[in-house]
């Protein structure tokens, strides 16, 4: 069966006894509403962002500032959904900042917080950009992927830091030709290692 991440959108499926809050990194997908194009246009393989695609790309930028326990890896926006890698770092726990003055609160964020954080930090940021408050930004579900090796890792980078030169291919391209190769490996490493989308 090939991947597919319109399928996996709409189920709810975890790794089963899996702690989404434990140091590793995470692949993530994150589709706007009804895959609405939001943030720009792909032109000659290359993103041209909106002020929207800013604001979501800066919202990604700041959130290690919310969450002390996070580094950022690859990342890109694309007209109506973003990929990204999320590491959570340390053995321990770490102090999580807060700004408004409180002292700081010793947790882990998992993955599905860090997430809901994203989308409403940046859902708040679009709408008021657009004068439209309450208006769904995201789509209510993810794809996330548990990256488990070197070479697994290397392979996602390249496809979200090509993801633009791919978009002719790309599962959110209501104009898609063709199958893009990254699709059947994500296919093949699902099957291998369970599906990880919620």
């Amino acid at each position: 069966m090939r991947f597919d991440p319109k399928r996996h959108h709409r189920r709810s499926i975890r790794l089963k006894g899996y702690d989404y809050s434990q140091p590793g990194a995470y692949f993530v997908t994150i589709c706007t509403q009804d895959r609405a194009f939001l943030f720009g246009e792909v032109v000659d393989g290359e993103v041209r962002l909106n002020d929207a695609g800013r604001i979501t790309e800066a919202v990604w930028d700041d959130l290690p500032h919310h969450y002390a326990d996070i580094e950022l890896d690859a990342f890109v926006v694309m007209p109506n959904h973003i990929h990204g890698i999320i590491v959570i770092v340390g053995a321990g726990l770490k102090p999580a900042h807060t700004r408004a003055g409180l002292e700081p609160a010793h947790t882990r964020h998992g993955l599905p917080e860090i997430i809901r954080g994203f989308k409403t930090f940046s859902a708040r940021r679009i709408n008021e950009l657009r004068h439209t408050p309450g208006i769904a930004i995201w789509q209510r579900n993810y794809y996330e992927h548990i990256i488990r090796t070197e070479e697994s890792l290397n392979r996602i980078r390249e496809y979200i830091e090509t993801n633009p030169l791919r978009w002719a291919m790309d599962h959110e391209n209501p104009s898609r030709e063709g199958v893009d190769p990254f699709d059947e490996w994500m296919s093949k490493i699902a099957r291998t290692e369970g599906a990880d989308a919620r």
